[in-house]
């Protein structure tokens, strides 16, 4: 008979409990991966491929196993259930076989492109022993075109192959380094968990064009009833001069439009029709490429994509008070903090249907605002939180050497009791000593901006959380609003504030609740609550984390409803414009989660949750 605490130890959802059936290896996350640049012709390389783990860089005499990509080795759905340490690699390797489409088209000239989702921390990646490319960073998509790599690794006089071996080398510092690293921990307890190494999101092949439409950026004009729009294109003969873009809209009434590649340009939406969380509207489009030729024009690459007409901004309401509007009205946003974490799975979620749970659920419970803290998803989720309706605030992921805690949550704390204000430049005491890390997190801010334009449900960049590794405040939120001016930047979740960005950032836990009203900023509350109570056979730790710990039901929603009504409410109709309740579910040994780990029970009275989101939001006109 399993011990108790073994049990709690295999704490799994439903959904993976049904992975981890025989003969459902290959069963797993094949929705198409990137849906804001749909191509037709893609391979899923999801599933089983051979793992070493070794002390050794040298490529391996023989594998240890299999490994379910793209579940880290750690989790129990990866088949592994071992951790990457620091000076340790990770091997991945497999045959690919491209299918019939992707061969023909490869045949004809066009070229192959690899995609990663997301591998954690740095890896290089080789096809038929050779390096193709390599990539340093844990949290952000990346692409290496192989094309020149496809010829089998003895020479056969054959030019391409439709078969080829993809092998990957790993390394992960965890936090023993600066990089982006989140509440990843080789230590894990309390509010930091167990550290993931390796490939965590989706791994696909495509084929292109020689030359074909490489990123898209948007942005709305609302105001001016406009949509800004620049393509870009890439490949050996990609002169932007040579190429011009076809719009068309899918889905409504207008025309198509006619688009230079490589700039910018502003194309007109008359009666446009706005995006809200209440009514998510998408216009779906297509883009259409070519070349500017004498005879009649050829379309050399075709992508679906979409776009809304959304604004985000800070305003003054009727009295007097600095407010987050939406679509240029006063709108409360309801939020919960959403860490992104799985018992069987960690990072990556079991399956799509688990990952939509989580949003689709916040929502019916009246939330209208989710707090994606210091974690980057899969493009799969902002594209649900975009046809749903349901805000994001988007942290960007913390670096840096370890926390040094008595400083960033402690004296902290106490400077926010008694209003010091603490500054950004202690780069030891902030953990910010390496000037390698500062700009490897410069770099990678830059990208995630730029990659969340694509989602008009990212409302809010939140670059630091509570001096977790910050510098440069109020540089680093001017370079977010030139990245992305439709959006608002909370410079500082928490504390450490350094006076700029659109919000008065505030967490509440354990002291009262002190907030004054500024005459530019709004204010938010971006962290609250973390009450806990344990569901027993729903938790996976027998050490137990939370703000304010209760035991029975009655008492958590007791305790909850007085937190909304003498606290919270009042604060909204001070000037409040944001909340984000602690949190969407428990995480280890963290459990204050409305939902527990597995997803299996709601700690709260739904109607209870609806009742104090309503009211919340009705504060608000």
């Amino acid at each position: 008979m399993q011990k108790k605490k073994d049990v709690a130890a295999r704490l799994t959802t439903g959904w993976g409990r049904e992975l981890l059936q025989p003969n459902k290896e290959k069963e797993v996350l094949c929705e198409y991966p990137r849906p804001s640049m749909v191509r037709k012709e893609w391979q899923c390389l999801n599933g089983l491929w051979n793992y070493a783990l070794r002390k050794e860089k040298k490529y391996p005499e023989n594998f240890d196993g299999k490994i379910r990509v793209p579940f880290s080795p750690e989790t129990r759905l990866s088949g592994v259930e071992k951790q990457l340490l620091p000076g340790m690699f990770l091997w991945y390797e497999r045959k690919v076989e491209l299918t019939g489409k992707l061969a023909e088209r490869l045949k004809q000239g066009e070229r192959l492109l690899l995609h990663f989702g997301a591998v954690d921390q740095s890896c290089e990646v080789f096809v038929n022993g050779r390096k193709a490319g390599s990539h340093v960073g844990g949290y952000l998509p990346f692409t290496i075109d192989i094309t020149a790599f496809m010829a089998p690794e003895k020479d056969s006089g054959v030019s391409q192959t439709k078969e080829f071996r993809l092998s990957i080398r790993v390394r992960d510092a965890s936090d023993t380094s600066w990089h982006s690293v989140g509440k990843q921990t080789l230590k894990p307890g309390g509010m930091y968990y167990q550290a993931t190494g390796g490939i965590w999101q989706t791994v696909w092949l495509e084929t292109v064009p020689k030359v074909c439409i490489q990123e898209i950026f948007w942005e709305a004009e609302y105001d001016e009833s406009r949509m800004r729009i620049e393509v870009r294109i890439e490949g050996s003969d990609a002169k932007a001069e040579d190429y011009f873009v076809k719009l068309l809209f899918e889905n409504a009434g207008y025309e198509e439009k006619i688009l230079p590649v490589g700039k910018a340009v502003s194309v007109e939406l008359t009666d446009f029709k706005s995006w809200s969380p209440e009514k998510p509207f998408l216009y779906e489009v297509r883009y259409m490429l070519y070349r500017k030729e004498a005879s009649a024009p050829v379309c050399r690459d075709s992508i679906e994509s979409y776009f809304a007409m959304r604004k985000c901004s800070i305003g003054t309401d009727k009295d007097g008070i600095r407010r987050i509007f939406l679509n240029n009205r006063p709108y409360m946003q309801t939020g919960v903090l959403d860490q992104g974490y799985w018992p069987e799975s960690m990072y990556t979620p079991p399956c799509e249907e688990a990952l939509l749970y989580d949003i689709k659920t916040m929502k019916e419970l009246g939330f209208n605002m989710l707090r994606k803290h210091v974690k980057v998803e899969t493009e799969r989720f902002y594209y649900h939180c975009d046809r749903l309706g349901m805000l994001v605030w988007q942290d960007m992921v913390n670096g840096g050497r370890k926390n040094k805690s008595f400083y960033v949550t402690y004296l902290a704390t106490l400077f926010q009791l008694l209003g010091i204000r603490a500054g950004d430049n202690h780069r030891i005491l902030l953990s910010r000593q390496d000037k390698q890390g500062r700009q490897e997190y410069e770099a990678e801010l830059t990208e995630l901006v730029q990659r969340m334009k694509a989602h008009p449900s990212v409302v809010c960049i939140v670059p630091f959380n509570e001096g977790w590794g910050q510098f440069d405040t109020n540089r680093m939120t001017a370079l977010i609003k030139q990245l992305n001016k439709s959006i608002i930047v909370d410079q500082a979740s928490g504390w450490f504030d350094m006076g700029g960005g659109d919000v008065k950032s505030l967490h509440h836990y354990f002291f009262k609740f002190r907030y004054r009203p500024e005459k530019v900023r709004a204010l938010a509350l971006t962290e609250f609550g973390g009450y806990a109570r344990r569901i027993e056979g729903h938790t996976c730790h027998e050490k137990e984390y939370g703000y304010k710990t209760f035991s029975t039901k009655e008492a958590l929603e007791e305790g909850y409803e007085s937190l909304l009504k003498e606290i919270v409410l009042p604060a909204v109709k001070a000037g409040v414009s944001a909340t984000v309740y602690t949190q969407l579910s428990d995480v280890e040994e963290e459990i204050n989660g409305i939902l527990t780990y597995d997803r299996q029970v709601l700690k709260l009275d739904a109607d209870l949750l609806r009742k104090w989101n309503k009211r919340l939001q009705e504060a608000v006109y």
